[in-house]
């Protein structure tokens, strides 16, 4: 029996295509929640899971940075999914009869324009293929979902329109996560670290806490900030850097980052995707 690997969605989803990619030799298992699908890892209902962190359009998904602190899982890898969006139909429909389009709330601003140009009213869904389930399993062709080409074959709709998103680099980047660390790797194109930390209740402390990545030569790619526990006050950080804790920079580094920290601590240590390192149509790589 194949390993499994959990994510958020119904089969026919792109976290579903994710797994797929990156991981053919394992059966994906889908859940409906990203704690369900961090709680199936967690059980050991499945080997690995897939989270979506954030997409080029959308930006960050919800909830998922303060949910991965808390699961008790690593990260040790990342891939990039290119979000190609359909207009799924009955094999009856035409795209003249379409007037409501179902998918997620974050899918929805991604082909906004498109809805717009042909007078379509988005209407939200749990997940883009259950609303392709939904669709083919509905009797109205005046409905459509928003959702992958390999939900339009799972659940047998035809694409009335394919590629509609607004913008032709929409990507959508998953965290694999693992009940178990790996920081044995070295990646072909690099390696990043990601860690979370609280800075503490002194003057310039986060300022004071970057300098140490400044004088030390160590790539920051990512910072963000998110609050904790509902008090305005209580901010933490995720943040990603290029290296490996081995590296005597990136060592350094962390060292200077603890001064001025009351909370510290490592979500992953994986090999950097080569998507990473591709030029956006407005930027200088895919984030």
């Amino acid at each position: 029996m194949s390993p499994k690997i959990a994510f958020q969605g119904e089969l026919g989803a792109y976290g579903h295509e994710a797994c797929a990619s990156a991981r053919p030799d394992h059966s994906p298992l889908p859940c409906a929640t990203f704690e369900d699908a961090i709680d199936a890892v967690r059980s050991g209902a499945a080997e690995l899971g897939m989270i979506a962190v954030e997409n080029s359009t959308y930006g960050r998904v919800a909830d998922v940075h303060s949910l991965l602190p808390e699961s008790g899982l690593h990260i040790v890898d990342e891939t990039f999914v290119r979000v190609h969006i359909n207009l799924l139909g009955k094999k009856a429909a035409q795209l003249t009869d379409i007037k409501i389009a179902t998918g997620h709330p974050v899918i929805l601003p991604q082909c906004a324009g498109f809805l717009r140009a042909h007078g379509i009213v988005g209407r939200t869904s749990s997940d883009n293929a259950r609303a392709a389930r939904e669709v083919a399993e509905g009797d109205d062709l005046h409905v459509a979902a928003l959702a992958s080409e390999l939900a339009a074959e799972i659940y047998g709709l035809q694409v009335l329109a394919r590629h509609i998103e607004d913008h032709d680099r929409n990507t959508t980047r998953f965290l694999i996560m693992a009940r178990d660390p790996d920081h044995s790797r070295r990646g072909d194109h690099g390696m990043v670290t990601s860690f979370v930390f609280r800075v503490r209740n002194i003057p310039a402390a986060l300022y004071k806490a970057m300098g140490g990545f400044a004088t030390n030569g160590v790539n920051m790619t990512k910072l963000e900030s998110y609050m904790v526990g509902g008090a305005f006050t209580a901010t933490q950080f995720y943040a990603e850097i290029e290296g490996h804790p081995d590296d005597a920079n990136v060592r350094l580094a962390l060292e200077e980052l603890g001064y001025f920290t009351d909370h510290l601590l490592i979500m992953g240590v994986f090999p950097a995707a080569a998507r990473r390192h591709e030029p956006a149509a407005d930027q200088p790589a895919v984030r």
